[in-house]
């Protein structure tokens, strides 16, 4: 039986919904005015997946996009982070209690699971962290993981009167940089450039490739402890 209100899920891309989608049920397409939308049953409550792409813009569209289809019970941010703590490795689980962007934060309510994870400040950029200097930086700020979008989404949660959740799961470590730049294969439409990163992984084939490749095997391991972790949590 499905009850209650609906429980809106917000990523930026479609695979960070991967490792979830088998404890969904009767998933449906929607015809929605963003990448990616998906009507699903999730432990028992209706849901609703979207993917918008990278960036604020793009994921407060995406809670936009939403408002016309039923009320809202809980707002979620979930998806792909980056470690601003040393023994956070790729994978882990991170639970944002408040998310800090431009000098602002928003407190978020947390789910109800007992697998592990980290929990602490998500601080809510609009690029990339490229570099383990921006990240220490952060983390000297207080802030004990990175991403994109959350922001995006507290603001609109914030707006609507709707409970935040943020869940996150580690795709690069505290101590790496990227040497493939991102942001520049960032395109407006908040999808990653994939031919151009390819390219320049091929130019410099020693030392591009291997990060392009540890991080898509990193990915697809966030995309699973990710969906295990929200499959099993009791909002």
């Amino acid at each position: 039986m499905v009850s209650g209100e609906r429980l809106l899920l917000i990523a930026a891309e479609p695979r960070e919904f991967w490792g979830l989608l088998k404890f969904c049920r009767n998933v449906r397409r929607l015809n929605w005015p963003v990448h990616w939308a998906r009507a699903v049953e999730l432990n028992g409550r209706e849901g609703v997946l979207v993917a918008n792409g990278a960036g604020p813009a793009r994921a407060a569209e995406a809670v936009e996009a939403a408002r016309p289809f039923g009320k809202l019970g809980l707002i979620c941010s979930i998806g792909y982070c980056g470690a601003l703590l040393e023994e956070m490795q790729a994978g882990a689980v991170f639970v944002a209690e408040r998310v800090r962007s431009c000098g602002k934060e928003y407190v978020t309510v947390l789910p109800d699971c007992d697998r592990h994870h980290y929990k602490g400040v998500l601080a809510s950029i609009s690029h990339v962290a490229q570099t383990a200097g921006e990240k220490r930086a952060l983390r000297e700020k207080g802030a004990s993981a990175v991403e994109m979008e959350a922001a995006g989404v507290a603001a609109k949660a914030e707006e609507l009167g709707v409970p935040l959740c943020c869940i996150k799961s580690v795709t690069d470590l505290s101590g790496e940089s990227f040497h493939l730049d991102f942001n520049r294969a960032l395109r407006p439409d908040g999808r990653f450039d994939t031919m151009r990163l390819i390219a320049a992984s091929c130019r410099r084939p020693l030392t591009l490739l291997p990060e392009l490749l540890r991080l898509g095997k990193r990915s697809r391991t966030a995309s699973w402890t990710l969906g295990e972790f929200i499959g099993n949590c009791r909002f």
